[in-house]
């Protein structure tokens, strides 16, 4: 089904209210499982993140979590410490495409009982839950961080605790941090040291905890916003809530990055508040290194491409095994609305472009971010978004906040 988004102006003034992070509202639904007595509020409304919360409390011998890719990998960690129980934990098609090999080779050895069911490397898995004592494991530290942070969730359960070693240079540390702070902010004891991490068994219950956590609203979800500002005119304002300046999320990144489209970030006590300040020159060169926040390399390309700019990103080697290879998808759309985008397994480069072609219709490739990132065009030209309702990955209200705005659309 196909979304016909007319060529739209927004209004001057604007207030949005933004549902949970999932990368939050999914740690603290896995730490709640292992200890019940945490109270979560602000959880995320997202697909993901409901089918986390579904996947941790059905008694099924088969789990099936779709195209949750965070909701896998914490899965197979979480399940495989559920002494007595086995399970199936499956997906989609696309994530049994989606390689999970070396977060079941360290659960492995640490004791765990984890068989691919179908290709090695890959879900399905077959998972017999177990007490696992061993404590020390190596992973490469260019992983994806959710490799990382599935481990970290469970090893306060583990018997003796874990040491985690990281090989060579990290990527994504503030998704590591979130689930280290997150760890902390529940009294369980962490340690980040160069390349080390460890974190201390509790035993059955918190000794030292905070029982009621509030997540964070999504600033994944943010970047649409601050696209959508920098394709405004100036003196377009957009208030978000609810948000803090000392994000735990990588993503919140975005605040320094829009400085590059124009948009200035003022945080007013629990929102953050987007105005369009300036006017981007076509000679502006857009370069980030995304390593730590690669989830808005869509957002920023599909910015770039909007406002005819060229843009150089990189650290984006992860947005290969997502949803959809991100990258291939990336140049595949933006040069059907008339850009020139070269790719390679880390980088993408967009040239300065002079305006875009018309009602293109964009392919979203089942990923969520595709449909989000490239809708903001509408502000410069009508556009066509296929499968739209694939947005309830992550932010299922997104369509109803654009109305809001003053989009205009039509199925």
């Amino acid at each position: 089904m196909k979304l016909h988004l007319q060529k739209s102006t927004i209004n001057k003034q604007n207030a949005i209210q933004i549902t949970g992070s999932k990368s939050e509202s999914n740690r603290l639904l896995l730490l709640q499982a292992l200890y019940p007595e945490i109270k979560i509020e602000n959880v995320s409304n997202s697909d993901d993140s409901v089918l986390m919360t579904k996947a941790l409390t059905l008694k099924n011998d088969v789990i099936d979590i779709h195209h949750a890719g965070t909701a896998m990998r914490f899965l197979a960690a979480f399940f495989s410490i559920q002494e007595g129980r086995e399970i199936e934990l499956t997906g989609s098609q696309r994530m049994k495409e989606r390689p999970i090999a070396i977060l079941v080779d360290a659960l492995n050895q640490l004791g765990a009982d984890i068989t691919h069911k179908e290709n090695k490397g890959f879900p399905p898995l077959l998972i017999k839950g177990k007490k696992l004592s061993k404590n020390k494991v190596t992973l490469k530290a260019n992983v994806s961080s959710q490799y990382i942070s599935a481990l970290l969730l469970i090893a306060s359960k583990l018997e003796n605790g874990l040491e985690l070693t990281l090989d060579g240079q990290i990527t994504s540390i503030p998704y590591i941090n979130m689930t280290l702070s997150l760890l902390d902010q529940i009294g369980v004891n962490t340690s980040f040291k160069e390349n080390l991490i460890t974190v201390k068994p509790t035993g059955k219950q918190l000794t030292a905890k905070n029982e009621n956590l509030t997540v964070e609203s999504d600033w994944s979800s943010a970047s649409y916003f601050y696209s959508i500002t920098a394709l405004s005119e100036v003196g377009t304002r957009i208030k978000l809530s609810s948000y803090k300046q000392n994000s735990l999320q990588g993503d919140s990144a975005l605040a320094d990055i829009y400085k590059a489209f124009g948009v200035s970030t003022t945080f007013e006590d629990h929102s953050v508040l987007l105005q369009k300040t300036a006017i981007t020159t076509p000679k502006t060169v857009i370069e980030f290194d995304l390593k730590n926040a690669p989830d808005i390399a869509q957002t920023i390309s599909v910015t770039a491409f909007g406002l005819g700019l060229a843009s150089h990103l990189t650290g984006l080697h992860t947005l290969k095994i997502k949803e959809t290879d991100r990258l291939v998808a990336l140049k595949t759309e933006i040069e059907k609305l008339g850009g020139e985008v070269a790719i390679t397994d880390n980088s993408l480069t967009l040239k300065a472009s002079s305006g875009s072609r018309q009602n293109v219709s964009i392919s979203t490739y089942k990923d969520h971010r595709m449909a989000m990132a490239f809708a903001p065009l509408a502000l410069k030209t009508p556009i066509v978004i296929e499968d739209y309702k694939v947005v309830s990955k992550s932010y299922p209200t997104f369509w109803d906040d654009l109305e809001t705005l003053g989009f205009i659309f039509n199925i």
